[in-house]
């Protein structure tokens, strides 16, 4: 495997994963674009709305024709939040060109289709197409109301939006209903022409691509041609923890109709170590990353508290986020549990064998990020966005790096800012 980026214009970046463990070569476009209340729905329904049609392909069934005449390609694409940033993204997928009956540039359709999605929608009296802006704006208002149907998610998602309330990252990925009903087809389009032109753009191409010239067909493509320089809006993830003051713990209850409740603490890690995110990878693991944490083991094992618990790294935002799916009336018994998990990590009431298990487990999962196209360019662009490249080897050197009181230190730095509870 080998990676290398290039920039095409500025704040337009191309990348390229040259693999030939897969049959498949995946295409993908990100646009980055720092998360406001005022946008955060727009975006979630202009990257539904791209998908319907083109200039040249004028319905989903046009895009899917053309893709199922290109040996069966595949299209999709969506909305995540990244740290401070909403992404918009699009994938494509299609066969290695050297696996078919004959010589063909594949690549160069398959990225002129995404190109095309992206950047040359079907407009209809200088506004997107009225009939898909209402069938989008539809289908958006029951993702962002059937939000509270997994109890759990709705949980965690509750919590961070309390928890951060007052910052970009307590918005919801998907919008919000109220907004919907403000949004028209000119409108949109023309905010969407200003986030092409302000967004950073990173296009990748992973596998077996080293004997085509990627950069070229990208370079000469007309839609990319198009395309401006921009000294592109976005939020670079931070690599250690900014300072914060730390305060009395909030508790955030709420009522709905459950059979069983959902507790998740929200904690913030205050360690301003340049190796931080590894500390705290593997200070998570030993709470509640797996069947051998903390959380695990006594709050569901051994005082039979919880039919679920563990705990979650949010390292963009420095965060941990420890979830139980509990029986309501022992609510006290549990939180008073996993505050006595905290206070033995700042203790150091954990063994080397609990610090190497968590290793291992972290490393598991490292090691499994090439094994999926997709996993793989979600970790190039992880590393984009935080302006600090780290090979996936390196990254398992750093981990293997860390002390006890290296993992002592951050647990003393990291305290519970937001308690949630959904119960009856």
């Amino acid at each position: 495997m080998y990676y290398e980026k290039k920039e095409l214009k500025k704040g337009i970046t191309i990348h390229q994963i040259n693999t030939n463990k897969f049959k498949t070569n995946l295409f993908s476009v990100f646009l980055a674009i720092p998360l406001e209340r005022e946008n955060v729905t727009k975006n979630a329904l202009i990257a539904a709305v791209l998908r319907r049609g083109t200039q040249n392909l004028k319905s989903q069934d046009e895009i899917s024709k053309k893709l199922e005449e290109m040996y069966g390609a595949s299209f999709d694409c969506g909305i995540e939040k990244t740290g401070d940033n909403h992404i918009l993204k699009f994938y494509l997928e299609s066969i290695s060109e050297e696996f078919l009956p004959e010589k063909e540039e594949l690549s160069k359709k398959c990225l002129q289709i995404l190109f095309d999605i992206i950047l040359n929608p079907l407009i209809e009296n200088d506004g997107f197409k009225e009939e898909y802006i209402e069938s989008e704006k539809r289908n958006l208002k029951q993702i962002i109301e059937s939000k509270i149907d997994n109890k759990r998610i709705y949980s965690l998602e509750r919590c961070i939006e309390e928890m951060f309330k007052d910052s970009p990252y307590g918005l919801y990925k998907y919008g919000y209903v109220e907004d919907l009903e403000k949004i028209n087809a000119k409108d949109l389009y023309k905010y969407y022409k200003e986030l092409i032109s302000r967004c950073k753009i990173d296009i990748f191409a992973s596998g077996t691509i080293e004997n085509l010239d990627i950069y070229k067909i990208i370079e000469e493509n007309e839609q990319i041609a198009k395309l401006k320089e921009r000294t592109p809006e976005y939020i670079v993830n931070k690599q250690k923890a900014e300072k914060i003051n730390e305060k009395e713990e909030r508790i955030v209850e709420e009522h709905l109709n459950v059979g069983q409740g959902n507790l998740v603490l929200g904690l913030k890690v205050n360690d301003d170590k340049e190796n931080g995110k590894y500390i705290a990878s593997v200070y998570n693991a030993i709470l509640g990353g797996g069947a051998n944490s903390k959380l695990f083991q006594n709050v569901r094992e051994k005082e039979s508290l919880a039919y679920t618990a563990g705990s979650n790294y949010k390292r963009q935002k420095d965060a941990i986020f420890i979830r139980c799916g509990i029986e309501i009336d022992k609510y006290e018994k549990a939180l008073n549990t996993i505050k006595v998990q905290l206070t033995d990590m700042k203790e150091g009431k954990f063994s080397e064998e609990d610090i190497n298990n968590a290793k291992q487990l972290i490393n598991s999962s490292i090691k499994s990020i090439n094994s999926e196209q997709d996993t793989e360019i979600t970790y190039y662009y992880g590393q984009e966005l935080s302006e600090q490249f780290v090979r996936i080897e390196e990254y398992m050197k750093k981990i293997e790096e860390v002390s006890k009181n290296d993992i002592e230190h951050l647990a003393n730095s990291t305290f519970i800012d937001t308690i949630y509870f959904l119960r009856n």
